[in-house]
């Protein structure tokens, strides 16, 4: 069971279902709390598509455009249409002057793109027992800033991932 109530406060509609089973209903607008027995059914229906139809030939009437209204679909049938895409994605790209290969092209370059993280420990794994101007300076080569790199290394060397002896680093 499906009701269409109304708010006493803001006089906002909305749906409840199973209104007879439920104590209270808060108002999606104001917040008011409701005792559900206590609030206005303006209509009432198993079928919540049916409630859902109500409820919006309610809110056109109450803004004077109940002619309107009748002209268009069922509330249930413009759901479904929304589904359905109206402009697919390169189309868009291409009427907001964005040229879309390219777009396609920097999004598998950033899919492809490492971490700071990961370019320090290639930097290790790479080198052979490298020590830290070693990294530091693969990680600047590879688009790290040379001081981000070290805090990485330190982290990295904190946590107990790599580990450092006589200025020489490995990965654990």
């Amino acid at each position: 069971m499906y009701a269409v109530v109304g708010c006493t406060d803001c006089a906002a509609l909305w749906l409840v279902s199973d209104p007879e089973s439920s104590k209270t209903a808060r108002c999606p607008r104001c917040g008011r709390r409701h005792q559900t027995r206590t609030l206005r059914r303006f209509f009432e229906s198993d079928d919540r598509d049916a409630a859902r139809q109500a409820r919006a030939a309610l809110l056109a009437k109450k803004q004077g455009a109940s002619e309107a209204f009748s002209s268009l679909d069922s509330v249930a049938q413009m759901e479904a249409q929304t589904d359905e895409p109206v402009v697919d994605d390169r189309e868009y790209l291409e009427r907001s002057g964005l040229d879309a290969d390219e777009v396609a092209a920097a999004g598998t370059e950033t899919q492809q793109s490492r971490t700071r993280d990961q370019v320090v420990r290639d930097a290790i794994r790479e080198g052979d027992r490298p020590d830290e101007d070693r990294v530091v300076a693969y990680a600047v080569d590879n688009g790290v800033p040379a001081e981000a790199a070290r805090d990485l290394l330190e982290k990295l060397t904190r946590r107990g991932e790599v580990s450092e002896s006589r200025g020489r680093y490995r990965l654990l």
